[in-house]
Order: structure tokens, then C-alpha cells, then sequence
């Protein structure tokens, strides 16, 4: 069996086309406590899309006012 290399580099132009066209979504959250109390609550979600691809998923996800009428 022959093993191929294959060497495809991307440009960082292609790779944010793909970043806008798809989208990244990062969703964290965060709590820190002591002893049972909690001291800090951090909650964070950053999308990184183009706005149509950012349209959709706020539809999907209902964030929208078009999907809340419906």
C-alpha cells in the first residue's frame, strides 16, 4: 500500500472565506466558587461568521424576530 503526501497549503484569504462562509461558533461558560459560594459567573458565545451564514443560525436557534412571529 503507497502512502501519498500530499501538499495543499491554504492562504489566509481561503482560510477566513471558509471561517465567513461557515462559521465558528465558541460557546464558554465559566464559575468559579469557594466553599459553596460562588464568586464569579462568566458566560460568553462568540460567532465569527458573514452575516448571512449568521442569519441562519440565529433563525435556527431562534434569536430572530422572523422565527419568534412564526
Amino acid at each position: 500500500m503507497a502512502v501519498e503526501k500530499v501538499n495543499s497549503s491554504s492562504s489566509l484569504a481561503e482560510v477566513i472565506d471558509r471561517i465567513l462562509d461557515k462559521g465558528i461558533v465558541i460557546d464558554a461558560w465559566l464559575r468559579v466558587s469557594l466553599v459553596g459560594i460562588e464568586l464569579l459567573s462568566i458566560e460568553a458565545r462568540v460567532v465569527i461568521a458573514s452575516v448571512e451564514t449568521y442569519l441562519k443560525y440565529a433563525e435556527a436557534v431562534g434569536l430572530t424576530t422572523k422565527s419568534l412571529t412564526q
